[in-house]
């Protein structure tokens, strides 16, 4: 959900921002799979405590995708960074609980000219996402100045969603 883009409409379906219409139309519009705008999932019911009704907790993703014999296979969330702290706190709890409840990974990501960067948050461990050597914008390795070593970057980057989620995370 974008705080601040503003919504578009194309093709009748209304997005959250133009970045999240973009991914739309460069890597979902033609992949021959089954896409779903705004799926809502219901996380957790609503419940009585204390006397009262508590409200249930929902989390409507982006983009679920689906392959012919309706499994999922791609759960996608557009943000404009994939810095974790671009995504605000929420969201990373629904993203927890959504895998929890469905078994699949909430993907985070950002489109870019050519490409976009995917990454998923909550892990213990990253080593699940390929370690990326971060460059500058002039083309030079960025070094830790702790350590010498190379700073990386945790997340992979993808021309199109022909990949299996489920090697990444080795389900």
């Amino acid at each position: 959900m974008s705080y601040f883009g503003k919504k578009v409409t194309y093709k009748g379906v209304q997005y959250d921002s133009q970045k999240e219409c973009d991914f739309y139309k460069r890597y979902l519009e033609h992949s021959k799979k089954r896409v779903e705008v705004h799926q809502r999932f219901k996380l957790i019911e609503t419940f009585d405590a204390c006397g009262y009704r508590m409200r249930g907790i929902d989390y409507t993703p982006d983009f679920v995708i689906y392959d012919a014999d309706g499994s999922m296979l791609h759960v996608y969330d557009v943000k404009t960074s994939i810095n974790p702290q671009g995504t605000d706190t929420s969201a990373k709890v629904r993203f927890k609980l959504f895998t929890l409840k469905t078994g699949m990974p909430v993907e985070v990501v950002v489109p870019r000219a050519n490409d976009f960067k995917m990454t998923m948050f909550g892990w213990t461990v990253n080593t699940m996402l390929d370690k990326h050597v971060h460059y500058d914008r002039h083309g030079k390795m960025k070094i830790n100045k702790d350590n010498g070593q190379p700073v990386y970057d945790h997340y992979n980057v993808y021309r199109d969603i022909n990949y299996n989620i489920h090697e990444i995370v080795g389900w």
